[in-house]
């Protein structure tokens, strides 16, 4: 399955707003949830950290959905 790719300002982009800017997530609060009970992977491992800094080609996978970051 093709990544959603999604675009974002700056150099880079905060897991948990990344999620919820992708539609991931209704709320900040449910990303935090989801990413502190491992259940979301970046780059193929998973990530327990809400802050990790995701920058352009760093990929997200939640649920069987992957979402690529993708710098402006």
């Amino acid at each position: 399955m093709e990544p959603v790719k999604m675009h974002f300002e700056g150099e880079f982009i905060r897991l948990d707003s990344f999620l919820k800017l992708c539609g991931a997530f209704e709320t900040g609060g449910q990303a935090k949830q989801a990413i502190q009970s491992g259940l979301v992977k970046v780059n193929g491992t998973a990530c327990f950290m809400r802050g990790k800094k995701l920058r352009a080609g760093d990929r997200a996978e939640y649920e069987g959905k992957t979402y690529e970051a993708v710098g402006a």
